[in-house]
């Protein structure tokens, strides 16, 4: 154990985000056992994504990189430039490097290399070793400027969701983002696996498996059926074409076809909500197709409460958080065989499985739970012995907070 409480920055590139609450989480958590978290955002997030409380607070202690303080920018760099030329030097050579594909690459990576010098300037000011991004995108490009700047004083992390990062390697710098950070947190073995794909061998042991998770005694049992004749599916996400709600729709209209009873519920909103609609209305099921656009996380847990199965047939997925909401409170899952998804659910154990872009097994698989209650509640219950055994929020806390300890005070004790 440190002699001191962990002192971490966290930085996402936009915080407190409706759609990072699982960040904001683990923040929480964290803080909770203990750790000292300062929060960095690229961007500042809007008024209307702070929807309760702490989200607000969050927001007013949460440094914001954009829009840019102009003293805090020419302050910070004037100081590493007396203080760490070389370093400076460097890490601007290699903002330059990684853009020279394109002039908006060029443009993008120089105001990383401007943002990681307010971030290494804050960190030193407040005595903070370790700088940690959410996900590997804008915020682990500013991270990696502020460790290079750090060098012993200050190394980096961050945590590989996927899936989108993974279409594109190369534009996100995984490989060299992998190599150069003092380890990595994979949120499933799925993502650990893609990583190995890109590093030497050398580099697989800083690659470390830690879940995401839910608060499981938030998410209580609730008793899905047996007060209603229609069986009511649910399925939370952004409207666009990776989440698979054509094809749901389209297993929602057969099985009314077949005669069950069934409605579905679609929360999110998106590029696609148009052509979605035009589909229930070409398939003559708009009255059991409803769509209730964006809707605050505290409503989501509302519409789990009231409905009988939650589905995300989604083409690609990391581990989704609220497939994991949704398995706490006992409601049966049917999700895509995609990535980290077989990871949380065991088929016809814990929830039902389909192949992705299926119509036919998505369809069967609905269809089977419409008409078993019993199953669904089978089903229901080990969901939520799962989420409870590998994905709850404090114990998985535990294990980020021990691999933090280990990590950076291995580090410094190498140093």
């Amino acid at each position: 154990m440190p002699d001191r409480p962990l002192h971490l920055a966290y930085i996402a590139s936009g915080y407190p985000y409706v759609s990072h609450t699982f960040i904001q989480n683990e923040v929480a958590a964290l803080r909770g056992l203990g750790v000292q978290i300062e929060t960095f955002a690229i961007r500042r997030a809007p008024v209307s994504e702070c929807r309760t409380e702490a989200d607000r607070d969050a927001r007013a202690t949460t440094y914001a990189l954009r829009p840019p303080r102009p003293w805090d920018y020419v302050r910070a760099h004037l100081t590493c430039l007396l203080r760490r030329p070389s370093r400076y030097w460097r890490a601007l050579v290699r903002a330059l490097r990684l853009g020279a594909r394109s002039a908006p690459d060029l443009g993008h990576q120089v105001a990383y290399f401007l943002q990681g010098v307010v971030v290494w300037h804050r960190c030193r000011a407040a005595g903070i070793k370790h700088v940690h991004a959410h996900l590997a995108n804008v915020g682990s490009d500013v991270a990696s400027i502020a460790g290079a700047l750090g060098g012993d004083e200050l190394s980096w992390s961050f945590t590989m969701h996927g899936p989108t990062e993974f279409y594109d390697a190369r534009h996100y710098h995984l490989a060299d983002k992998a190599r150069d950070a003092l380890f990595v947190v994979c949120i499933s073995d799925f993502a650990r696996s893609q990583l190995m794909a890109m590093i030497a061998p050398e580099h697989w042991e800083k690659l470390r498996v830690v879940h995401c998770g839910v608060d499981v005694e938030r998410f209580a049992p609730v008793t899905h059926e047996g007060n209603h004749d229609v069986v009511r599916i649910a399925c939370v996400g952004r409207l666009v074409p990776e989440k698979g709600q054509r094809l749901l729709i389209e297993a929602v209209a057969l099985l009314l076809q077949t005669g069950a009873a069934v409605r579905l519920s679609l929360a999110g909103d998106g590029p696609e909500r148009a052509s979605l609609e035009e589909l229930a209305a070409e398939l003559r099921v708009t009255d059991q197709v409803e769509f209730l656009g964006a809707v605050p996380h505290t409503d989501v847990d509302e519409l789990l409460r009231r409905s009988d199965v939650f589905c995300l047939p989604s083409f690609a997925e990391g581990v989704p958080i609220v497939l994991m909401e949704a398995m706490a409170m006992e409601l049966p899952v049917v999700a895509s065989r995609v990535m980290g998804i077989p990871e949380l659910i065991e088929d016809r154990v814990s929830g039902r499985l389909v192949a992705p872009g299926s119509l036919p097994e998505l369809a069967d698989a609905l269809s089977q739970l419409a008409a078993d209650a019993g199953g669904r509640r089978r089903l229901g219950s080990a969901g939520r012995a799962r989420v409870a055994s590998e994905f709850e929020l404090k114990a998985n806390a535990r294990r980020l907070r021990d691999v933090y300890e280990q990590q950076i005070e291995g580090a410094m004790g190498s140093g």
